[in-house]
């Protein structure tokens, strides 16, 4: 069993430990579940603003003559049209269609490109470039553990990036700058995780300290409209938001088809990419199973696994829950048999001691309307 003492430490770790941070291992990571409470930065986030160490996530950068090419042939969207400054959502799939990934794609300039993937398939997509680049020119540096990557989410995020640039709130959603601040390079995206607006940025490692301290100010004070949040909020608010994550809602035997992620998906790309033919068998047929939201009765949450039913019969398996601190309510996301995925259905979803009452619902769920 590995001890917290031997996992990988991310650049803010010393932050983490000095805030209160309670530290969990995450695919191999040290990481904050919170720092006192996941309700309170939950809504902190929705309200005001939040800041998310997201270090642990991949950071792969592809440079040479292929590398748009071997992009484009490894990712269901379209690499070779993208401006350069874009950032695009995709999928990196099997054979068969099932998702190894989900990522973004950063369009550095002509011959290229950055690659965020999740923490826990870095080192299995390293192992699929080696695979399948046959003999394309290009380079892939694993820049992980040699740069930092931060997030800071929520209505008041912009407000605060305005006071170190004039241009990054400027950006269109999914653009992304490089700019030079404290004497480094920080790549800044217009992106996130939350279903909030606000930045995602990438900067050199041993800036990581500084930057948090520059972006946070004094987070004790009663005004702060930043504060660091954990894991257990950075999951319930993509939760609320519909997002997917790697290990629920998608893996390697659920398509992205299923899984509501058809703008993902260019089954007209030129060239082709690994697991079209599959996906484009699915999208001929129908997916089979379809991902929904759901509004539990009561106020237990149900968990990756439970079974979903109607009329004692199980149509479906919930993939993600909980109670939705916005909503004061129970949700969750399951993949059903999509004749029964028509939203307003009626059903049951066994929470292990009691079966309790559900309805079919939109994702994202709506929790704007009350968390204003």
């Amino acid at each position: 069993m590995v001890t917290l003492a031997e996992l990988r430490k991310t650049p803010f770790h010393d932050f983490h430990v000095a805030h209160g941070g309670k530290l969990v291992e995450y695919s191999g990571w040290s990481m904050p579940l919170h720092y006192g409470s996941i309700i309170e930065e939950h809504l902190q986030v929705r309200r005001s603003g939040g800041l998310f160490d997201v270090s642990h996530m991949g950071r792969l950068r592809f440079r040479g003559r292929d590398a748009v090419a071997f992009l484009d042939h490894m990712v269901t969207r379209t690499v070779a049209d993208m401006q350069q400054g874009q950032v695009r959502y995709a999928i990196v799939c099997n054979a068969e269609g099932g998702c190894r990934d989900d990522v973004l794609i950063y369009r550095i300039d002509e011959a290229e490109c950055l690659m965020v993937c999740n923490a826990a398939n870095r080192e299995k997509l390293v192992q699929h470039i080696a695979a399948i680049r046959g003999h394309m020119v290009f380079k892939m540096t694993d820049e992980t553990e040699s740069t930092a990557m931060v997030a800071v989410q929520g209505p008041a995020a912009m407000d605060l990036v305005a006071r170190f640039s004039r241009s990054i709130p400027q950006l269109k959603r999914y653009r992304f700058q490089q700019k030079q601040i404290l004497i480094a390079k920080f790549l800044i995206s217009r992106t996130g995780y939350t279903g909030e607006d606000g930045i995602e940025a990438i900067l050199p490692k041993a800036l990581a300290g500084k930057a948090v301290k520059m972006m946070l100010g004094n987070i004790d004070a009663d005004e702060a409209v930043v504060r660091p949040c954990g894991l257990g909020a950075r999951n319930s608010l993509r939760l609320e938001a519909g997002m997917a994550l790697y290990g629920h809602e998608i893996d390697e035997s659920t398509d992205p088809l299923a899984a509501g992620l058809q703008f993902t998906v260019n089954l007209d790309k030129p060239g082709g990419f690994i697991g079209q033919d599959a996906l484009q068998r699915i999208a001929d047929n129908g997916p089979s199973t379809k991902l929904i939201g759901l509004l539990l009765e009561g106020r237990r949450a149900a968990r990756q696994g439970m079974d979903v039913r109607i009329n004692g019969g199980t149509v479906g398996r919930v993939t993600s829950g909980c109670l939705s601190p916005s909503l004061n309510a129970s949700i969750a996301m399951a993949h059903i048999d999509v004749e029964h995925a028509e939203h307003g259905t009626q059903i049951e979803v066994d929470l292990g001691r009691r079966v309790t009452a559900a309805t079919v619902c939109k994702i994202p769920f709506d929790y704007r309307s009350v968390s204003s």
